[in-house]
């Protein structure tokens, strides 16, 4: 964005819409716009590392968990590791919402704000960006990271519960 505004605004300064504009259907330039600002994006970067890393721990750990046809697993431990599977859906989630919209919980995915019923990925961010308002994002990255960090946490114990459900 900052890069399309900048170019825009040198457009606008340079007379290129004037220059442009067509006599018959005259056009009105639009307005300079200021120049957003920079986004902290880095707990949403040290998040997302650390899912994908507890992700391939749990890969690991499941696939030692079925070797030998999963003969080392017992039913009790294999219960206590999908009740943990259940709720990782329910930490993707937040008792306030989104911003404008607190009915929806899920921080990864909802309908958008202006597009209906189409899906919107990362949603509180996201639209805060569309609507240029900064604060709002920074403050949505900050939550989002929270619940992506929630997420690989229990990603994480789901992993050690397998490991020690097949060591035993």
């Amino acid at each position: 964005m900052q890069d399309d505004i900048r170019e825009r605004n040198k457009e606008i300064e340079e007379g290129v819409f004037k220059a442009t504009n067509d006599p018959k259907r005259p056009l009105v330039p639009p307005s300079a716009e200021g120049v957003p600002p920079h986004l902290n994006f880095t707990p949403f970067e040290n998040a997302v590392d650390a899912l994908t890393r507890t992700a391939a721990e749990y890969r690991k750990a499941l696939e030692q968990a079925n070797a030998n046809g999963g003969a080392a697993l017992t039913s009790a431990s294999l219960a206590e590791v999908n009740k943990l599977l259940i709720d990782s859906e329910r930490k993707l989630t937040t008792a306030e919402g989104l911003p404008n919209r607190p009915w929806f919980k899920h921080q990864l995915y909802a309908p958008g704000f202006y597009t209906g019923y189409a899906a919107k990925t990362v949603p509180a961010v996201r639209e805060a960006i569309e609507q240029k308002r900064w604060k709002q994002a920074d403050e949505g990255i900050v939550v989002v990271s929270r619940v992506l960090e929630d997420e690989a946490a229990l990603i994480s114990s789901t992993a050690a519960k397998l490991t020690t459900a097949t060591a035993h």
